[in-house]
């Protein structure tokens, strides 16, 4: 069987819905520990010790396990579903190069959607952007965009800064005041309970401030990387069942911890002062290479164990979960803010983190009978079927 007939017979393919499912729950408990980026908790002396200590635990061991590997696990999915619907179309005699511009297009509304009731933290606009990146190598060999996306993953923003001090120690990094003193504003503007204020500021500056923050921090690149890993991956079939892509799992499954700890090594022996300008470079790029090693590690293991029926048969909430994974990420924002902020319940004071992760399985929890209702009856989410109905207009295609 062709790698096209195999794409053409399994257009969906059940791992990439629950993987997407389980990043997107991920996302969900990491923004719930954060309050969606209210930073107001509860004060520790108010709390009974048990929960200081539980609350201590909680933040350590989710920020170990999600913290930017979530949203790489995200940002690879989004390549990866890039990758299946240019080759369906290619199929077909088509270019959806361009159809995909449009989509990209179309995710900005989205994007500031989200971004309303989440204060400069929305990712949606970085992908709407960034992810033009995926149609200018459409065409590209597979070498190609390899050595692009290690390119991009390498950190150059990061390695340019640290050059420059090598250079000239007296080399100071750029002055982020001027980001961060738009975050203030936005902050404020959070804890305030005027909501059209509120929407307003969130979509306007909140929006650029979140923009500028990947920029200038250099996380552009390693999300568009990411999409072009995702590219890959589906240009491969690794999510399909296969004994090829099982033994290069397992092989992933040897190298990556090994990379992850010495990523880890590297960053406290080379890098022990937080504070210098090595630090902040090159320890952010071992930082971010070890975070994607334990990426590998995820993403292998949720793979493999897969092909066990016991563990499909458990996580087939994610399935529904992950197929609607937009109107999941949209709506878990919108639930957010309404528990959170003053424009609604205001918990944000009440809550610390082991009742923040409580909520997060709660709305967790609430969108999967959500997405099992709506499913019964429609064969998308409705903000996919919305973005799916508006990729195709003015096409032939159904």
């Amino acid at each position: 069987m062709t790698s096209q007939n195999a794409l053409q017979k399994a257009p969906r393919i059940e791992v990439v819905d629950a993987l997407r499912g389980f990043a997107i729950l991920a996302i969900l408990l990491l923004h719930n520990l954060q309050h969606f980026n209210l930073p107001v908790y509860p004060d520790a002396s108010s709390q009974p010790g048990w929960l200081n200590m539980s609350d201590g635990l909680v933040n350590k061991i989710t920020i170990y396990l999600f913290s930017g590997k979530a949203y790489a696990i995200f940002a690879m999915l989004f390549g990866f579903t890039f990758s299946i619907q240019y080759a369906n179309q290619q199929m077909k005699g088509k270019d959806f190069g361009y159809r995909f511009l449009w989509r990209l297009f179309l995710l900005i509304g989205f994007a500031t959607i989200n971004a309303a009731f989440f204060p400069a933290g929305d990712v949606l606009l970085k992908f709407a952007l960034v992810g033009v990146i995926l149609v200018i190598v459409r065409k590209w060999s597979n070498t190609a965009v390899l050595i692009t996306a290690l390119v991009l993953l390498s950190g150059p923003l990061e390695w340019y800064h640290f050059v420059k001090h090598l250079m000239d120690p007296a080399y100071v990094l750029p002055e982020w005041k001027g980001i961060f003193d738009m975050f203030d504003k936005v902050m404020a503007t959070a804890k305030e309970s005027n909501f059209p204020n509120f929407i307003w500021q969130n979509v306007t500056l909140g929006q650029k401030t979140s923009l500028l923050y990947a920029i200038y921090g250099g996380q552009v690149f390693q999300q568009a990387g990411l999409f072009l890993i995702g590219l890959l991956i589906g240009r491969k079939q690794l999510f399909v069942t296969s004994e090829t892509g099982k033994r290069l799992w397992i092989k992933a499954l040897i190298v990556a911890p090994i990379l992850c700890i010495a990523f880890f090594l590297a960053k406290s022996k080379l890098t022990p002062d937080e504070s210098s300008i090595s630090a902040q470079t090159v320890g952010k790029v071992f930082d971010m290479w070890q975070k994607l090693s334990f990426t590998v590690i995820l993403i292998g293991t949720f793979v493999l164990l897969y092909r066990n029926e016991f563990f499909r048969r458990i996580t087939s909430y994610l399935r529904y979960y992950g197929k609607m994974s937009l109107t999941n990420y949209v709506s878990q924002s919108i639930f957010g803010a309404f528990i959170y902020f003053p424009i609604g319940l205001y918990m944000a004071p009440s809550c610390g983190f082991t009742i923040s992760f409580a909520i997060g399985i709660a709305i967790f929890f609430t969108q999967i009978f959500l997405c099992k209702w709506w499913l019964k009856s429609h064969k998308q989410g409705p903000l996919e079927g919305l973005w799916h109905r508006l990729t195709w207009i003015n096409s032939n295609k159904k």
